[in-house]
Parts: structure tokens; sequence; C-alpha cells
């Protein structure tokens, strides 16, 4: 007789055991990253009150997740309030989010603006929403950020997202320009944090399915398959996947930055250049060819033509 395998086999004790680990692991791994992201960048301080933007993904749920560990182990004093903005999008199911966020001991605030039926209005039929719903999204939570007195914003972009926001500004903006980890907010009043820039979606995934977070898809904008967006993160992932270490390598570029080796004058004072006679190690090295690793592979879709 052979042995068929099924959904309702137990687990090996192996297994478990194995999973087990891999799963600590993957924890230790994501506080470690968001800790170092705090510190490097000076994200939390002390007596700070922190809306964490809720959205029912699982970016949001990793963040709110690992900020409550890193707020247990802290030596520093501060408070995370989690807000959801129901944008009362068809079928949205609005019970979800406040029913998991009573079992976290962290306040919460839902707040209800119809801005689908805005985005709905004035965007034709075809066209991407994300514009208009953003700007919608982001004047509310500002306010709600105000009546609850929190001082910075929490968001829950990673790393791929930080590499997407790159190329999106390079291939369609004509712009070297990412998503920072920390920044002002457009009107003066807040500070912007992003405590997950360290962290790999792929690990956001399998944290989520570890902790079962009840996902909400996003039924205004998740089926808009066609955005640069989509786009660009697919052409990543497949990077990564034919050349793996990839994805790191280029989000470490972002923090490498040689400004007198682009090209933007109000970075670096081209026109008043003078000698020194004081050997520069980012001087221009003149006729030296450019070195890199031996095996790098072409880019997915270019082809190479020699002449």
């Amino acid at each position: 007789m052979s042995a068929v395998w099924t959904e309702n086999e137990p687990v090996s004790q192996a297994k478990e055991v194995k999973i087990e680990r891999e799963t600590h692991k993957l924890e230790k791994r994501l506080c470690r990253q968001v800790g170092q992201a705090i510190v490097d960048y000076n994200m939390i301080e002390e007596g700070d009150r922190i809306m964490v933007c809720m959205s029912g993904g699982k970016d949001s749920y990793g963040m709110l997740d690992i900020l409550i560990k890193m707020k247990q182990r802290a030596p520093i004093n501060f408070e995370l309030v989690a807000v959801n903005l129901d944008q009362k999008q068809p079928g949205f199911p609005e019970h979800i989010l406040p029913e998991y966020l009573a079992t976290t001991g962290v306040p919460f605030h839902i707040e209800t603006q119809d801005t689908y039926s805005i985005v709905k209005r004035n965007i034709p039929e075809g066209k991407t929403m994300c514009s208009l719903c953003s700007r919608l999204r982001r004047g509310i939570l500002y306010k709600v950020a105000r009546e609850l007195k929190c001082n910075k914003l929490a968001l829950g972009h990673h790393r791929d997202d930080m590499l997407q926001t790159f190329f999106l500004n390079m291939f369609f903006g004509g712009k070297l320009k990412g998503m920072p980890p920390k920044l002002t907010s457009d009107n003066g009043e807040f500070i912007v944090i992003r405590p997950m820039a360290y962290v790999a979606e792929k690990d956001l995934i399998r944290w989520a399915e570890h902790r079962q977070f009840p996902i909400i898809p996003c039924s205004l904008c998740g089926s808009q398959e066609n955005l640069q967006r989509v786009q660009a993160g697919t052409m990543l992932r497949e990077w990564e996947k034919q050349y793996p270490g990839r994805a790191e390598t280029m989000f470490t570029a972002l923090q490498n930055v040689v400004p007198s080796h682009l090209m933007d004058s109000k970075l670096h004072d081209f026109k008043n250049l003078k000698t020194t006679g004081i050997p520069d190690e980012n001087g221009d090295k003149a006729f030296d060819e450019e070195e890199f690793p031996t095996a790098v592979p072409s880019l997915p879709g270019l082809q190479v033509i020699q002449v």
C-alpha cells in the first residue's frame, strides 16, 4: 500500500522543532532589524506618543506586533496608539481590526471617513486611484494625530517598498529619490518614521502566517494589477530570485551615496570646484575602470550588444 500525504497528517516532532527554531530566529531577526533602524535614525525618543497607522495588511500588523515587543524591552518610555482609517470601501469588514486591536493591550482609534466615494466620483474608470486616495488619507490621519496628541506617525513600509519607490522615481519621475526611514511630515507638524526600513517583505509574509493576523485586502486598489508599483515589485522579486542578495546590495547603496559622483549641482558645487593638491579617495580615478564583483549577471530584459 502506498502512503498518501494528507492535510490532516500529523507533523513529525523533528519538523515541529525545526519550525519552532526557524520561527524563533525570524522573531529575533525582526526585532534586531527594527531595533537597529530605530537606533540608526533616532526614530523613537523619551516621551514620544506614536500613532501606529494600521491598514489591515500584513505590514502594519507586523509593525505593531514588533513595536509592542520593542516597547516592553526599551530603556525609554513612549506610548503607542493604533489608528485605522475606515474609508467605507464596499465589503470592508469593519469589525476585524477593532476586535484584533482589543487583544493587543494598545489603545486604538478607528476613524471613519467615506473617502471611497470621493475617489470613485473623481477618478475616471480605469485610472489609478492611489494619488487622490493617499492625499485624502494623509490629511485625515494628520487631523487624527493632532487630536490624539501624537508627535510621531509610524508607517509600515519595509525594505522592498523603499527599493520600489527608488526605482519608480528613477524610471518614471526622473529623480534619484527614495522613501526615507524618517522625515518631517509635509505640513511640518509631525515626524514620520518607518521602523520596518530594514525588514524584507518575505520575512513579514512569514511572520504574518505564523501570527495568523486577520489580513484585510484592499478592495479599492488591490485589483489594480497594472500599477507601476506592482510592476516594480515584480521586477525586484525576479531579480532577487535569479540573483539572491541583489535586493540587499541595492538597499545598501541607498545608504552609501556619493554626491560628487552624480550630477546634482545642488548637492555638489561642480561650478566652483578647485584643485587642492590633497589626495581624496572620492576623487575621480580618471582612466581607471570601475571595479565590481566578477560575476555580475546582466539585468533581466536588457540585451548587451557588443560592437
